[in-house]
Order: structure tokens, then sequence, then C-alpha cells
């Protein structure tokens, strides 16, 4: 059996071209089953390997236990060991996220440095065909796209897992026919992550039902793996059709028309952070009024009268920088540019101050008579409702002077009786 699964797991690596046999490998070792597996697999096959052990002092004599065992098993086959240790629990307190999180991080950036000091070419990591479908499953769960479906990928950068091919009975079963032992983290027995709940309580579940559930999810994840070139295609012909060319809108006739509309919008939003509920209340909104706003980490969706809007949060909420100038009327021509305002200095009172418009605020547009409210104003000029989120006035005292970038107001206005003008000129202009 140990020869059949040598050559399995070379198939895989030269199906996938992970690496070549003239190739160094950095091995990363843990101690468990899965990674002494890896490594005593690839050092038969005849790569040069050299192993990687980090000690995350999070279970205490164990975590040492483990250490231990990996510096004898590569004097035993003689190999090259490189150790590092983390305050994993002080890194992730620091960094305000969980400990598996930072022990994520902390692993894979040290593979990184330690693969660019080696000059090997890649990592190799012990994930196998049991750990695929626990992340389908737990991706499922989560909601996630087409992507989370697809399940670990044999290769990631410089980071290569050469056991996907295998089931984790298969990799206890050569071990015990190699007469290898391993370490067995106590941690794996316990269903508090949700990984374990997976491995522990789930997948037997299924398995009652169905002795080929974990074969089949694998088997289907496989595929969509295959499908997603043909998806993507597909699904980034979909986005050109209704977005613009900014990828800052979404045309809801062009969505609606879609085959898919709704897969289509799941596909746009989710790489921006937005959960499946989320979008799943943006689609409702499409078939009510305007104004739904949903907002994600970093970006927000508005649903405007014809489409969807889609803002990094908080852009545009910086002040504008102004410039004020003064200038005598004798020797002064009107400048005629939006990003520029022409006031009767002797009209103001200072100091002048700039501020986002509010709900009721009104001023009399040049030109006019009578007053208008801002709000209807900006409705009129078709700003959409991120755009109205974002409109600066220049104030002076309880009077607005100037819609910024849009229009002064009349009584404010360059008169032929005016001696002084004040100039005001948006710097960091729109274009």
């Amino acid at each position: 059996m140990t020869k059949d699964i040598e050559r399995k797991v070379a198939d895989y690596i030269n199906r996938h071209a992970l690496f070549s046999s003239r190739d160094s490998i950095l091995v990363a070792l843990s101690g468990g089953a899965d990674s002494v597996a890896l490594l005593r697999i690839l050092h038969t096959l005849g790569y040069r390997c050299e192993a990687a052990h980090c000690n995350f002092t999070l279970r205490g004599e164990e975590s040492d236990r483990d250490e231990l065992f990996v510096r004898r098993l590569c004097d035993m086959l003689q190999l090259p060991l490189h150790v590092t240790h983390f305050d994993t629990k002080g890194i992730a307190a620091a960094r305000h996220v969980s400990v598996e999180m930072a022990a994520r991080d902390l692993r894979y950036d040290w593979f990184e440095q330690l693969r660019l000091q080696t000059g090997t070419k890649a990592i190799a990591v012990a994930h196998h065909k049991d750990d695929s479908v626990e992340t389908v499953l737990l991706n499922l769960i989560r909601g996630s796209g087409l992507n989370g479906l697809k399940g670990i990928q044999p290769l990631n950068g410089h980071v290569a897992r050469p056991l996907l091919c295998l089931e984790r009975k298969e990799i206890v079963e050569y071990l015990q026919e190699k007469g290898q032992d391993y370490m067995t983290d106590s941690t794996n027995l316990e269903d508090t992550f949700n990984r374990n709940k997976i491995r522990l309580n789930v997948l037997p579940l299924l398995e009652s039902v169905n002795p080929m559930a974990k074969d089949h999810i694998w088997q289907t994840a496989r595929r969509i793996s295959e499908a997603i070139p043909l998806l993507r295609r597909a699904i980034e012909e979909g986005k050109r059709r209704v977005m613009s060319a900014d990828n800052r809108r979404v045309d809801i006739k062009a969505l609606c028309a879609e085959p898919s509309p709704k897969t289509l919008l799941f596909e746009i939003l989710y790489p921006l952070g937005f959960n499946s509920s989320q979008i799943e209340t943006i689609w409702s909104s499409l078939h009510g009024q305007s104004g739904k706003t949903i907002e994600a980490a970093d970006w927000k969706a508005v649903r405007d009268r014809s489409c969807i809007l889609l803002e990094p949060r908080n852009a545009g909420m910086q002040k504008p920088n102004l410039i004020i100038e003064e200038k005598d009327m004798a020797n002064f021509t009107l400048v005629r540019d939006r990003h520029v305002a022409c006031l009767d200095a002797d009209r103001l009172k200072y100091p002048l101050t700039i501020r986002l418009w509010q709900q009721g605020d009104s001023f009399v547009p040049l030109g006019m008579k009578g007053r208008k409210k801002i709000s209807d104003y900006l409705t009129d000029r078709k700003f959409s409702i991120i755009e109205k989120e974002r409109q600066w006035v220049l104030c002076c005292g309880p009077d607005i002077v100037w819609i910024v970038d849009e229009r002064i107001d009349h009584r404010f206005r360059v008169t032929p009786q005016t001696r002084r003008v004040t100039v005001v000129t948006h710097t960091d202009t729109k274009g």
C-alpha cells in the first residue's frame, strides 16, 4: 500500500505541476499524522526537503512535545529543520483577531520568509481530501460564493498541497505500514471550533445517510473548481453589460435583463465584503422605492433611481480645499468656472465656513429671485443619492453663498456696483 500511496501523490504533484524533481521543498511539519506523512512521502520520492516547525506555545507541554518529536524525526531522516516560537495569544490580542487567525497568519508569513531565505521552490503543507471537504461545508454554511465551494486548491502562489488526493484514513494507514509514529493534537478531539464540529459531528452524520458523502462532496467541489473559469468568464461579460466603466454603478434595468440577475448581483457585491443577507436585502430593494443604503466594512451600496451605486465608505467626506482671495474689481475679469465662486466681498461676513448640506437648507440660485431648497436643486440636477450625501456648501453666517462646484447664491453675486471681489477656488476638483 505504501508504494501505491507514494505513486498516487507523485502523480498528483506532476498532474498539477506543484513542483519538479529538481526543486527544493520547504515542508510544514507540525508533528501530526498529515505533516509527518507528507515529509516521509516527499523524502521517499527523492525530493530535497527542508522542514519548518512553528511552536505556537498554545498547549503547554504538548507544544514542547511536538517540537521535540519533529527534531528527532528530522535527525533520523537527516533533514534540515527550522523552528520558530510565537507568543500567539499575545499577538492575537495586540492585533484584535482570534487566536486561530493569528496563528494562521504567523505561520504563513514565516513560511514565506523562510522560503525566500532558503531559496526553496515551494512550501508544502499537508491539507488532504477531508480538509477540503470540511472547507466546502464550512463555506457553504457561511454563505460564500462559488470560490468557497471549490474547496482547497492544490496550488496557491508558492503554497503547494500534495496530499489533496488522499483521505485521512489513507494517511494513517500509510504511517502504520511504515511503522512511523506521530503526534496527536488534543484540541482536534474537541468540538469547540467550527471545523472540529464539522469533522467530529457533521461528516459522520452525512456518512450515516450516504457512506460516499465525503467523496461526493469532494468530486462536486472539483467539478465546480473546473467549471469556475467558464463561469468567471460569463460573470465578467455580465458585469461589463450591467456596470459603468468605473465599476461604481449597476444599471438595474440591464441587470434584470440578465439570465441570472441575482447570481450576477451576488458576484458583483460579495467580493466587496457584502454578506449573503445584505445582498438579499439589496436585491429586494430593486422592486421598491429608491434610497435604501446597505453598508459593508469598506463599501456601501445605495439603491438609486435607476441603478445601484457602489462607493467606498466615507468617500468624498473630506472637506474640499478652498483658496480664498480678495481682488479689486477694477483689475478683475469674471471667471466662469464651476470650481470657482466670484462673490461680492462687501456682502460677505467673515469667517466663511464650509459644511455638508443639510435637510432644510435653501438658497437663492444665481439668476433667480425666489429661494430653492438645496435638496430640490440637487434632484433637478439629477444628483445620485451618494452625490447628494457628499455635497459641500460654503456659508456666510446662516446663509449659503455657494453650493461648491455648482452654483452661487444670487444675493452674493458680482454686480456693476461691486468694488471688491472675493474669489473662492476649489483646488482638488472633481474634474
